[in-house]
């Protein structure tokens, strides 16, 4: 037989060969399938799959090896077929099976991951960012803005140093007396304005209230502040009974109030300063007069007129403030602010009602002043006039004066009107 090695044969064993001549040739058969089996699927590097195919044609190589053994073998059976099926004459020789086995899957995963080496002399870089010019300009605008923004800050502070609107405000709260919403508010639309000098329309500030409450000191007060920090030429009190007494002047009286207002808008347009009109008892005002003062107030004019400040003094709505105050007493601060804002809503029908200039103003209601502001009042104009204040005495002067009387709260009815007229008397 082919690749095996021949044994010593009796001539009793060629008789034992005829006669099993049949298993003989099966055993051959089995032999030339296990090398064709051999030749084909374990030199080729079978898949895992056919690995069992692999391990039974080595079991039946193995089984035609003990076999020959056994015809050799003169004291065993040859026939004996229990001999072929006893486990213990087969031992799985699985070596080269895993062996085969091990390359593959070493080979599949050789297959899988392939790594990229780079030699060691060579440097790895990242690709280079293209930086973009727009983002460069967008930068720049940020900055140019934000200097533009500072640098207007900076002219803004410029512009209320120049009016010392600061110093202002502190003097009307030392002297005004019983008006602290009203000289916050005065103060708030005065620091808006003047914060620049271009504007699109002139402010016009109208002061209402009953007579004695401060509405002409508050004036007199803005008068005075703006001629310090201004020349006197800036600055014009037109009072009605002393520049137009009589209502048969009236186009005369026309006629010179625009010229004023137009001489004046005109040099401070040249000297970059906002101008101050102050016109008390307007009230008393004609109807002409207050038709030639509405032009003004218009948005549609040149620049010079649009940067100016009109305060309007009048006892307009002075009764329905008394009635409004009266009715409704209360000490609370966020309660007087609410009051204001309702009486706004009853004042300004009135106002627009009896000309149509009002329609552009912002009202200040001024309320009642009560018996301790009065006292104050009394206690500054006698240290004015060089007097002593004792205060036993300016208790007795402010009770000669008359009061409304709600509750616990009195009242001035004259407000502080008459307190100049009795300190002079002493």
């Amino acid at each position: 037989m082919d690749g095996s090695q021949p044994c010593t044969e009796s001539p009793a064993a060629h008789q034992k060969i005829s006669v099993i001549s049949s298993p003989m040739r099966a055993v051959i058969r089995l032999r030339r399938k296990v090398r064709v089996l051999k030749k084909s699927r374990l030199h080729m590097d079978l898949p895992r799959e056919h690995a069992p195919e692999l391990i039974q044609a080595r079991l039946l190589h193995r089984q035609l090896s003990l076999s020959r053994t056994n015809l050799c073998a003169p004291s065993m059976s040859l026939f004996n077929q229990a001999s072929f099926e006893n486990s213990q004459y087969f031992t799985f020789d699985t070596s080269v099976d895993q062996a085969a086995l091990t390359k593959y899957r070493r080979k599949k995963k050789r297959r899988k991951s392939k790594v990229v080496l780079y030699p060691d002399s060579s440097k790895k870089y990242l690709p280079t960012e293209q930086k973009s010019k727009a983002k460069r300009c967008l930068l720049l605008l940020i900055g140019i803005i934000g200097f533009q923004i500072l640098n207007a800050i900076e002219n803004l502070d410029d512009n209320l140093q120049k009016y010392d609107v600061d110093g202002l405000e502190k003097t009307m709260h030392r002297e005004v007396f019983g008006q602290k919403l009203a000289v916050e508010r005065i103060m708030e639309l005065l620091k808006d304005y003047l914060a620049t000098h271009i504007h699109n329309k002139p402010l016009v500030i109208s002061f209402n209230g009953p007579t004695g409450v401060g509405k002409s000191h508050v004036g007199r007060l803005l008068a005075k502040h703006f001629r310090s920090v201004m020349d006197n030429d800036f600055v014009l009190q037109y009072f009605v009974m002393h520049h137009c007494p009589n209502k048969e002047s009236t186009p005369a009286c026309q006629l010179d109030l625009s010229e004023k207002i137009s001489d004046m808008v005109t040099r401070a347009e040249i000297e970059e300063k906002i101008p101050l009109f102050i016109l008390d008892e307007v009230e008393l005002m004609s109807p002409g007069l207050l038709e030639t003062l509405s032009r003004f107030f218009q948005p549609n004019q040149t620049n010079e007129f649009l940067n100016a400040i009109y305060i309007l003094i009048s006892n307009i709505g002075g009764n329905e403030i008394t009635k409004f105050v009266l009715q409704n007493v209360s000490t609370d601060l966020l309660h007087q602010q609410r009051k204001i804002k309702e009486l706004l809503y009853i004042i300004q029908p009135l106002l627009t009602n009896l000309n149509p200039l009002w329609t552009s103003a912002e009202i200040i209601p001024f309320l009642l002043l009560e018996k301790n502001h009065v006292v104050n009042c009394f206690l500054e104009e006698m240290m004015r006039e060089g007097l002593y204040p004792d205060q036993g005495h300016i208790e007795s002067l402010a009770g000669q004066l008359s009061y409304y009387s709600t509750g616990d709260r009195e009242y001035s009815i004259t407000g502080c009107k008459q307190v100049v007229a009795k300190v002079n008397l002493l």
